[in-house]
């Protein structure tokens, strides 16, 4: 009986594709005011990432940005570039960005499904 060669066992073996969850998606309103917040003669991008604060222990924080950094996960949509810090990642991945506004404030908002828990004030989460 005689063997394959293992370069040939390799190329038999069809690769298979696996869908990646997003890591941040945007809603219609959240890109429309990114745009307008970073359009102009310099471009600018905005970076979503998680610092230590707040009840729960974590809170977003989004930085104007004009470079990515080596290990930033960038997300493209409509146009837009949102880059997401690498040490929010596995906090960050899946959630959808929203801008809200209403009489007496404007803000992105976050619907994550990776909350475990979050302050009464919704300031703040933990994953």
């Amino acid at each position: 009986m005689s063997s394959l060669p293992v370069n040939a066992i390799k190329q038999a073996v069809p690769r298979v594709v696996r869908a990646r969850k997003a890591v941040l998606t945007l809603t219609p309103a959240a890109v429309t005011r990114l745009r307008s917040l970073t359009e102009g003669p310099e471009p600018k991008m905005v970076r979503v990432g998680i610092r230590t604060k707040g009840c729960s222990g974590q809170q977003y924080d989004l930085q104007y940005t004009t470079k990515k950094e080596k290990f930033d996960e960038e997300v493209k949509q409509d146009g837009v570039t949102v880059l997401v810090d690498n040490k929010a990642l596995l906090s960050v991945i899946g959630s959808e960005m929203d801008f809200v506004e209403d009489k007496l404030s404007a803000q992105f908002t976050f619907k994550n499904p990776n909350v475990k828990e979050s302050c009464g004030c919704g300031m703040s989460f933990m994953t």
